[in-house]
């Protein structure tokens, strides 16, 4: 049986989160047969790479080092055969406006948005700003990082006196805000496996938040979070959901598994949020939900990617 590296934790905001979808995983491909290694990618990751080469890896981090494709580089500097998306097309996932508009020019909806980064604030004056990012996209908006995940420093503005605050917290967590029009409606998560070289969707997943904003706290808080799976969608919106997801992995060049996040609005339009190349697989992510209604397990999906990655390196 191979051996098989999980990287896992790292510096991001998100460790804590990355550290449980490792554990989970390393357990599920054990179960597989495999042998497992659970490595953190700290200053010790490249030594061991190259003094204990695995078979293969895969990368269970999530926010900066395992989503914008830094260690990716890093595997395919060193020739390492991985599980994910390669570095360039993690680069173009990670970045939330540069997916909006590579979904949008092919004719997908997403919720109409504007980006500028914390200079703009400064040098243009902040008040003058946000009373132009209200007249042009109205309210309610979201704001949030243009990069990151988990929903980290997103925040939800129905009033106009509450932007400054939010603001302020998005900031936070990037240099650079992304403003979006809110959308209301059913929000879904709609995981994406390669098999046999071509991307299908697996079953949407639907998310119903207690405090009505799936937020951190409400992601990795069991019991925050209600999730129906498969979603309780007409059989022509859950098609269109899954084409959509399918649609993100292919323009964006993503490779074996990612995760598209929608909004089916009242009128039956699919929105498309945002899509996360490294996916979460903790207890309470949608992607081991997804699989599992699909009628498979998390340890068989991911024993066949590495067995995927270590033939395509060969």
């Amino acid at each position: 049986m191979p051996t098989v590296a999980v990287l896992a934790g790292g510096l991001s905001h998100e460790r804590d989160v990355s550290l449980r979808s490792g554990r989970r995983l390393s357990a599920a491909l054990r179960e597989q047969g495999l042998t497992v290694v659970e490595w953190d990618t700290d200053a010790g990751l490249l030594d061991r790479l190259r003094s204990e080469r695995p078979d293969a890896a895969v990368v269970a981090l999530h926010g900066g080092q395992g989503e914008n494709g830094s260690v990716q580089t890093v595997l395919e500097m060193l020739r390492v055969p991985y599980v994910g998306t390669s570095s360039h097309g993690c680069r173009r996932a990670w970045d939330k406006p540069t997916a909006k508009a590579v979904l949008s020019a092919a004719g997908y909806a997403t919720p109409d948005w504007v980006v500028l980064p914390h200079s703009t604030f400064r040098e243009l004056g902040a008040q003058g700003v946000l009373d132009a990012i209200v007249d042009h996209l109205g309210l309610p908006l979201i704001l949030k990082p243009d990069q990151g995940g988990s929903a980290l420093g997103a925040q939800v503005v129905r009033d106009a006196a509450e932007l400054p605050a939010a603001m302020v917290g998005c900031f936070a967590y990037g240099d650079t805000v992304l403003a979006e029009r809110l959308i209301e409606g059913v929000e879904v998560a709609v995981g994406v496996v390669q098999r046999d070289g071509e991307p299908e969707a697996l079953p949407a997943v639907e998310i119903v938040p207690e405090s009505g904003v799936y937020d951190y706290t409400s992601r990795y808080t069991a019991g925050l979070t209600d999730f129906f799976a498969p979603a309780r969608l007409p059989e022509e919106s859950a098609k269109a959901v899954g084409e959509l997801a399918v649609a993100a992995h292919k323009l964006l060049g993503l490779r074996d598994i990612s995760r598209t996040d929608a909004i089916v609005a009242a009128d039956g339009t699919v929105q498309f949020l945002e899509v996360n190349s490294s996916p979460g697989l903790t207890e309470t992510s949608t992607v081991p939900m997804a699989i599992e209604t699909a009628g498979t397990s998390l340890g068989a999906v991911f024993a066949d990617l590495v067995a995927r990655a270590i033939r395509r390196s060969a």
